[in-house]
């Protein structure tokens, strides 16, 4: 049994960190997706494909691992540097501004 060990990234949709302080483990899928000829509907009767297992810590996601014998593969997040300006959001509308104001 297979598994992947990673801390999700930021939504592309929003500036904040909400849900990215978390580990996940997924488990790798242990067979193919089947289309369904009827209805056009993707299924597997893989049930490990379907369970996402969240811990507060790196640690405690590798100890899991370790005590039921799961294979896990830690994938480390890039970290992105803040961008934290100086004066902050005022900046944009200061009076003593000395680039052109653009959009």
């Amino acid at each position: 049994m297979r598994a992947r060990i990673y801390q999700p990234a930021k939504t592309a949709m929003s500036s904040g960190q909400a849900r990215t302080n978390v580990w996940y483990l997924d488990f790798e899928p242990a067979e193919r997706r089947d289309i369904d000829p009827l209805m056009g509907w993707t299924s597997s009767s893989d049930m490990e494909s379907q369970v996402r297992l969240r811990f507060d810590t790196l640690e405690a996601a590798q100890e899991y691992a370790k005590d039921n014998g799961i294979d896990a593969v830690v994938v480390r997040p890039k970290k992105r540097r803040p961008n934290i300006r100086p004066r902050g959001y005022g900046e944009n509308f200061a009076t003593d501004r000395r680039g052109a104001w653009t959009h």
